[in-house]
């Protein structure tokens, strides 16, 4: 399918929107990026525990939880929604502001993102997304390499940046910074 791009040579939501369903991309400021393959099952397992785990903490609560595929659109300033040009599918979202969410998924930075890394998007989860996270303003990001068994948590600090990441194994049991009283058992 041919899709148009836009004068600068960089994608938009407008023609995002626009291509198959059955296939799945995500944009970085305005670059397109397959998101195939399809997941493995361990990392399919690990995104199933760790989901299922925060909705049973986030019944009658405000915040959601959602899984992907569910676009994250996180604008510039004022840009409406035909001009974004970067929408994400990170592996787990907490949204607490039920304003952000709408039918086509949440504008604006969700509150807590987990992205579990494959060979294939290592390199984009834990660098350009990791920036892309901090510079919109997401309170906290984990990183989960199923490979090592090791999770990487990052969280938002009060000049706006990422500190330095805290490492975990699976043994260890990880409380969430922006979920108080959420406890994630990683052996599970």
């Amino acid at each position: 399918m041919q899709v148009a791009i836009r004068n600068d040579n960089k994608y938009t939501y407008a023609y995002y929107i626009t291509w198959p369903e059955d296939e799945r991309w995500e944009l970085i400021d305005g670059e397109a990026y397959d998101m195939t393959p399809a997941p493995s099952t361990r990392h399919q397992s690990i995104l199933i525990d760790l989901a299922a785990q925060i909705y049973e903490f986030l019944k009658n609560k405000e915040c959601k939880v959602f899984v992907a595929p569910f676009d994250v659109r996180l604008p510039e300033i004022d840009e409406n929604d035909g001009e974004i040009k970067t929408v994400v599918q990170p592996d787990i979202v907490v949204i607490c502001d039920p304003e952000k969410i709408d039918e086509r998924g949440c504008r604006g930075a969700p509150d807590f993102v987990i992205e579990i890394i494959s060979p294939s998007t290592a390199s984009k989860d834990c660098i350009q997304k990791m920036e892309l996270y901090e510079r919109h303003g997401v309170a906290e990001y984990w990183i989960i390499d199923p490979f090592t068994n090791k999770m990487f948590v990052r969280v938002l600090n009060k000049r706006g940046k990422f500190g330095t990441p805290k490492t975990f194994e699976t043994k260890d049991i990880i409380q969430a910074t922006v979920l108080p009283g959420l406890a994630i058992k990683l052996n599970r």
